[in-house]
């Protein structure tokens, strides 16, 4: 090899071990409105200003919950904020920190790491801001594997559990219903050679094309609505993350009631609304005097009963949602 072209290799993890990556990556970081202590120590510290707080995680690995094929790094950032940011928004809470954790192979260059860190950093702008990143870790790992922990400021409410839905309630949801999923099956359709390798072509022209390609890849949620729902009277709550059916299903059987939804209420495909995952949007009852609050709209009712979901009055045939172990085959590509 020619000095010229050593010297334009790019710089890898393992070429400038953690302490030069973690010099490259952590300047570009939010601190955090209630950081007072940030990364460099043994632990961070975040205010809670009533001395309670949320705090939540999140698995991202490499196979079963993306392909490097598909997403970019800075979506890899933006969506590991995005789905921590959603279950803080589900209790009711506002999220002021987190901790992430990134397990990654050794010729992972470097380049790839600050584009992740700016998808955070961004993702924590616009959904959730004045949330730091405030530490977390670094490992070696053939499959890349991204853990973050988020933290949340109840700011002196309860929180929304999933276990108070009372039947007159009303259900409601804000963000999207069933988005995620019809991107993930069109990238799987469509996304891929005649081998059934994903192919990042096709997927980047599916993103550009339709918008529940990219909505899979790199979520908006409506994160300020959960600490709204909350003000609002919020009965019960939780993040959509493994589809309408699924999650409603939990409401139903933590509160005792059943959750009776309306066909008419979820968009031009149910089907895709009730068994889509990954939308991160917020599944929330609310007293049926409520005036529902941010982008909240209303999908049914609470009824007492059987602990189940009915649509339109009857029984789901299909209650099943996403579930990773079910769903992967297994090949990353």
């Amino acid at each position: 090899m020619s000095e010229s072209a050593a010297t334009s290799a790019p710089e890898t993890v393992e070429s400038l071990g953690e302490v030069a990556t973690l010099g490259r990556i952590l300047p570009r970081l939010p601190k955090g409105d209630r950081t007072l202590l940030g990364p460099g120590d043994d632990a961070a510290v975040v205010a809670a200003a009533d001395g309670r707080f949320v705090v939540t995680t999140d698995l991202m690995v490499h196979g079963p919950d993306f392909r490097l094929a598909w997403s970019t790094p800075y979506d890899l950032g933006w969506k590991a904020a995005a789905s921590n940011f959603t279950d803080v928004a589900a209790m009711g809470a506002a999220p002021t920190a987190l901790v992430v954790a990134l397990a990654v192979p050794g010729d992972t260059e470097a380049a790839f790491l600050e584009r992740f860190a700016d998808g955070l950093a961004d993702g924590c702008a616009v959904m959730a801001p004045g949330c730091g990143v405030v530490g977390g870790d670094m490992s070696v790992s053939r499959t890349m594997t991204i853990a973050v922990t988020a933290f949340g400021d109840l700011d002196g409410r309860a929180p929304v559990r999933r276990d108070g839905a009372r039947p007159g309630d009303l259900v409601a949801v804000s963000g999207v219903l069933g988005d995620s999923g019809s991107g993930l099956e069109r990238l799987f359709a469509e996304a891929v050679d005649g081998a059934g390798t994903p192919d990042r072509r096709a997927a980047d022209a599916l993103r550009l094309s339709d918008p529940r390609v990219a909505w899979h890849l790199a979520p908006t949620p409506p994160v300020a609505d959960g600490v709204l729902a909350a003000v609002a009277g919020a009965t019960a709550m939780l993040d959509l993350s493994d589809g309408l059916a699924l999650d409603a299903g939990r409401v139903a059987r933590a509160s005792g009631v059943t959750l009776d939804l309306v066909g008419s209420a979820l968009g031009p495909d149910p089907l895709a609304a009730l068994r889509g995952g990954e939308d991160h949007s917020l599944l929330a009852t609310f007293p049926a005097d409520a005036v529902l609050p941010g982008g909240f709209r209303p999908v049914g009712v609470v009824r007492a009963g059987e602990h189940v979901v009915l649509l339109d009055g009857a029984p789901l045939a299909d209650a099943t949602g996403w579930d990773p172990y079910a769903r992967w085959s297994g090949g990353v590509g």
